[in-house]
């Protein structure tokens, strides 16, 4: 593949890539209020849960590093929860991150494609996944694969934070961080069985268990199946482990151990003007952790020794006499990690440590990498408060990599919570940082040469925002400001025969959340975000930065064990690449509806059914990579 980058659009370097590109032009705005309409009759509950509601931890939406922080969220903090995500039967990683405002989420086609997250307008290679303490992508480890297929396990929850997260977490967390754990098992032994079938020959299953006894505790989710999507060649076939187990060792210390799988399979069509018949795709990703954690008094000390190994394989068959072309990528890392949190000192909590990480990549593509990088990081964060309705916060880091040098970012946060006032402000500052890759830094072909000199990518952004809450907890509205600038991007040289750091950005804009909830019998929620995005260096706007995204969930529960919802997610005023000419051209914009029920057949069975893309509309998110079309999926579920 080549090395040129399109205007900071879902292309990076390091690894295999399936390009992403979008377009076509459909009006949704008058629509959109027509079809919102819809909405207010209907209600909801169902999903093919793969645990029960009440053994699933919330869905956090700052970084914290696994610390309960002492302080209110920052301004960028969401409102979902495992629990909704399972009554929207929402059971895939990228279309969890759809329900967040902020997180736009491109996929080039059906179930299963690479998908891309442009965090705040960030490159697609500048949001860091963080999968149970490990980073699973850097510029050399790609996490489209992962983040297209993985399923949301029954143990896991998810930290997702906006803005520059670099003071915690190191590079590629510069437009924010999303964070995947699997969590504690607790209560006594449960489980879950559950299948599902619909559309496009779609089949799966999910099986989950967990609980706690004595010392100890464990936590485990399998979950695989197959659709054949709508075109040839474009099946996808994924299988999903997560297992937890947790030992209380002596009052105070605590052992635990993660292990998780994603395998995935697919046919690679291409673009709808290639339409290739035989190109075949797989991953396999593997991540096991073991963990200390030793509580003293005010310390408390974790230490995290990690691995990853991850296979990817791309083949594309040709005709004879020429031979099929196969590409390999292997990312292997290790990672030692320690951090202590002291809360002795009054009105502070102080939080700081050390990292230290090895990986090796091998590509046999493009550039021919077989290359190996180390990384040794330290960092301290506080979090202070100088009166009872303030909290500040103030951190800094040092990345020290022996391939390119280091990288110092820092980040100011604070929050007011006057006393009795609905009212909630705060503000962030941080910066952050991606790394070179190795193609970038030492890439070699007959027309590409790496550039050693390179420094990272370096980023800055703030954010200023509040949230009101009344009726007893019953509503609440939030709403945020921010921008985020970018510069030293990485971007091919004049003659495309090598790399710079030549190129500027800036994005910017607002994010509204909103949430109405009755008890248990209804809710709405929903998100809206304006994002201008800039290439400050060409004065164009950034590709697949949608300038409006919006989502609506409505859901209510009928009584009898029935309920019932519906959601709506639109997408507007975007530009994108076409697929065969190149040209940029306007995206489309489109407006999808779902629709979900759910019905109590007996204490310990339910049956759900959903109804995707309900109004059959026809768009692309990427152009050339139709979307799927409407789909009704059944599901079968015990408990036990």
């Amino acid at each position: 593949m080549s090395p040129i980058r399109d205007s900071f659009g879902a292309v990076g370097s390091g690894g295999v890539y399936r390009r992403s590109f979008a377009a076509g032009r459909r009006g949704w705005s008058g629509r959109l209020w027509a079809l919102g309409g819809l909405f207010f009759p209907l209600a909801s509950v169902g999903a093919l849960r793969a645990q029960a509601p009440e053994a699933l931890p919330p869905f956090v939406f700052r970084a914290s590093r696994g610390v309960e922080p002492a302080g209110p969220e920052t301004p960028s903090a969401g409102w979902l929860t495992a629990q909704e995500l399972a009554r929207r039967q929402v059971t895939s990683l990228s279309e969890a991150l759809r329900q967040v405002t902020g997180v736009p989420a491109v996929t080039s086609g059906a179930a299963g494609m690479i998908t891309s997250v442009f965090t705040r307008g960030a490159n697609s290679n500048q949001t860091l996944l963080l999968v149970d303490g490990l980073r699973l992508n850097d510029p050399n480890t790609d996490y489209a694969v992962f983040l297209g297929g993985a399923c949301l396990g029954a143990c896991d929850s998810l930290e997702v934070s906006h803005g520059p997260q670099s003071t915690l977490y190191g590079g590629e967390a510069v437009g924010g961080l999303v964070s995947l754990r699997a969590a504690r098992g607790q209560g006594g032994p449960s489980g879950r069985l559950a299948v599902e079938a619909g559309s496009f020959g779609t089949f799966q299953g999910a099986l989950s268990a967990q609980g706690a006894r004595g010392a100890e505790a464990w936590n485990f989710s399998l979950r695989g199946g197959r659709t054949r999507n709508e075109r040839a060649n474009n099946a996808f076939t994924s299988q999903n482990a997560v297992l937890r187990l947790d030992r209380a060792l002596q009052p105070g210390l605590e052992a635990t151990a993660t292990l998780r799988w994603f395998r995935g399979a697919y046919g690679s069509p291409g673009d709808r003007f290639t339409n290739d018949p035989d190109n075949r795709e797989r991953e396999h990703n593997l991540l096991a952790t073991a963990q200390l954690q030793l509580t003293r008094g005010p310390w408390q000390t974790r230490l995290l020794a990690g691995g990853q190994d991850r296979r990817f394989v791309a083949v594309s068959p040709f005709p004879a006499p020429r031979p099929t072309a196969e590409t390999r990528v292997t990312n292997r890392r290790g990672l030692l990690d320690a951090q202590s949190t002291y809360r002795g000192w009054a009105g502070h909590l102080l939080l700081g440590g050390a990292t230290l990480e090895a990986n090796h990549t091998r590509n046999t593509g493009f550039g021919n990498i077989n290359r190996r990088q180390r990384l040794a990081a330290v960092f301290l964060h506080d979090e202070f408060r100088p009166r009872s309705d303030l909290h500040l916060g103030v951190g800094l880091r040092n990345d020290d990599f022996d391939t390119f040098g280091r990288a110092t970012t820092g980040r100011a946060t604070a929050s007011w919570a006057p006393i009795g006032s609905p009212l909630r402000w705060g503000a962030g500052f941080g910066t952050g940082f991606r790394s070179p890759s190795f193609l970038d830094l030492y890439g070699q072909s007959a027309f590409y040469r790496g550039n050693p000199g390179l420094r990272p990518e370096r980023a800055r952004g703030w954010e200023l925002g509040g949230e009101w809450r009344g009726g007893g907890g019953r509503w609440s509205m939030g709403l945020t400001r921010f921008e985020l600038g970018l510069r030293d991007l990485i971007a091919s040289t004049r003659d495309f025969r090598s790399v710079e750091n030549i190129l500027r950005a800036r994005t910017r804009g607002w994010e509204l959340t909103w949430r109405i909830r009755w008890g248990e019998m209804a809710a709405i929620t929903g998100h809206y975000a304006y994002l201008e995005a800039e290439n400050l260096s060409s004065g164009t706007r950034l590709l697949r930065r949608p300038r409006h995204r919006g989502g609506l969930d409505v859901w209510r529960a009928w009584g009898g064990g029935f309920s019932a919802g519906a959601g709506l997610a639109a997408t507007g005023q975007r530009e994108d690449v076409h697929a065969r000419t190149f040209r940029t051209i306007d995206g489309e914009d489109y407006a999808v509806v779902r629709l979900y029920a759910e019905q109590r057949l007996a204490p310990k069975w339910s049956l759900r059914a959903r109804l995707e893309n309900a109004l059959a509309e026809r768009y692309e998110e990427v152009h050339g990579y139709p979307a799927i079309g409407r789909g009704v999926f059944l599901a079968l579920e015990r408990e036990f």
